[in-house]
């Protein structure tokens, strides 16, 4: 059985403001007073949601007479960490947190089905029951990685929800090139790799009518700061996280707000200017353009060719190796030599 545990579904705002008090004052003793009158609430009030802080791994410590200083926020996905800072104009509207659920896109539909707003964020510490792409698992071990599902409602006909998915990948790939020093590329159509092995991938889910989109989970597993060992032995194709990758352990909620804020960003480009611009960024993060790939339909006849582009509709151009064009819209690509990425599509 799923336990669902909420690390701070019902976290108020009030722990969110405790939080941004002590980030804007960096090892500043502040006062259960001064917090009182910050927040306009009782000290009893304050000194509950200092606990409520401190059970989730916040490291609020109190100083005799004087008030409390934080040492560390420390590596956990609760709202109210999340929410501290977080400067996205849709994205975080409701943030939701779950110790361990079976799956962030399954917790995020039930709650876009029950009418939750645009911009609702399902964030868990762990999953029972990750979903991957055409079926399979993502493995999804607690406190290392980042497991999150997006809620968007956007004004779109169906066949353009496509468009989201390389709108996520992109923003996927620019939060890791900022935390680290490592250059991800997009592995079509919904794959980030670093040096050939996974790094993280993407599982966006519609829910339409014939004319109109009711709503959109965007689902998006990064591996962060998994070991050699917590990789299961019997994966398809190799993997890697970032700490692997870099020698560097991510703040995890650092990393889920950058992450945030690139979806934020493209979200409002896509809004106002279509896909085009989406379309854009993706083939330059990608760098796929002129690549040299082996496409696998599921037939048993794997093809090689050229990339030329990507389409209105998001399908990959292949030229084969016979000069045919291939129009990919499923399948699994392979790069097996890299090209000039000069191709101007």
């Amino acid at each position: 059985m799923t336990i669902r545990r909420p690390a701070a579904d019902a976290a108020p705002d009030q722990e969110r403001l405790i939080l941004e008090v002590f980030q804007g004052r960096p090892g500043a003793v502040v006062s259960g007073e001064e917090l009182r009158g910050i927040l306009g609430i009782s000290r009893t009030a304050v000194w509950k949601h200092i606990n409520n802080l401190r059970r989730h791994g916040i490291r609020l410590v109190t100083v005799p007479a004087r008030g409390y200083r934080l040492e560390a926020a420390g590596d956990v996905l609760v709202q109210a960490a999340v929410a501290a800072g977080l400067t996205t104009k849709r994205l975080g509207s409701r943030i939701i947190c779950f110790a361990e659920t079976g799956s962030t896109n399954v917790e995020a539909a039930r709650l876009a089905d029950e009418g939750a707003v645009e911009g609702t964020v399902v964030l868990a510490d762990g999953q029972s029951q990750g979903k991957g792409r055409l079926g399979r698992q993502w493995v999804s071990p607690p406190g290392v990685n980042l497991y999150c599902s997006v809620i968007l409602r956007p004004a779109i006909l169906p066949q353009s929800a496509v468009h989201l998915t390389y709108l996520s990948a992109v923003a996927v790939a620019r939060a890791i090139g900022t935390i680290s020093s490592l250059k991800p590329r997009i592995k079509w159509p919904n794959d980030i790799l670093i040096d050939g092995c996974k790094v993280a991938g993407l599982l966006n889910e519609l829910n339409a009518e014939t004319d109109r989109v009711n709503y959109v989970v965007l689902g998006i597993g990064v591996n962060l700061n998994m070991t050699a060992d917590q990789f299961p032995a019997d994966l398809r194709s190799p993997a890697t996280s970032l700490l692997l990758a870099s020698g560097e352990k991510v703040d995890r909620v650092a990393f889920a707000q950058l992450l945030l804020k690139e979806l934020d960003d493209l979200y409002d480009i896509f809004l106002k200017d279509g896909y085009a611009p989406i379309r854009r960024l993706w083939l330059e993060q990608g760098r796929m353009l002129g690549c040299l790939v082996q496409v696998d339909l599921g037939n048993n006849r794997p093809f090689t060719g050229m990339v030329t582009g990507l389409d209105e509709m998001g399908a990959l151009l292949v030229r084969r190796d016979d000069g045919g064009e291939e129009r990919i819209v499923a399948g699994d690509v392979r790069v097996l030599a890299e090209g000039s990425h000069a191709a101007g599509h």
